[in-house]
């Protein structure tokens, strides 16, 4: 048998924020190729609109996220003096 042990870090997603939007835009585009494979494309294109808002939401975090928590970390490396 095999076990995956999963450790869901709660300080990653406290500095990232945008992560469950992306991982919502990727279940979303899932259900909407599975949609679209059945013959249901209105459904697929409704499902597909929503994982991109999806997207764009988890993009917008992760760069306000990114400005946050790495404000003051500009160390210059490997400068040439």
């Amino acid at each position: 048998m095999v076990r995956i042990r999963i450790r869901i870090h709660v300080r990653y997603f406290k500095e990232n924020w945008g992560v469950p939007f992306i991982v919502g835009f990727m279940f979303l585009l899932m259900v909407a190729a599975a949609s679209l494979s059945m013959g249901l494309a209105a459904l697929a294109d409704e499902v597909a609109v929503y994982a991109y808002y999806a997207l764009v939401v988890g993009v917008i975090l992760q760069l306000v996220c990114y400005l946050k928590y790495n404000k003051g970390n500009g160390e210059k490396i490997n400068e040439p003096s």
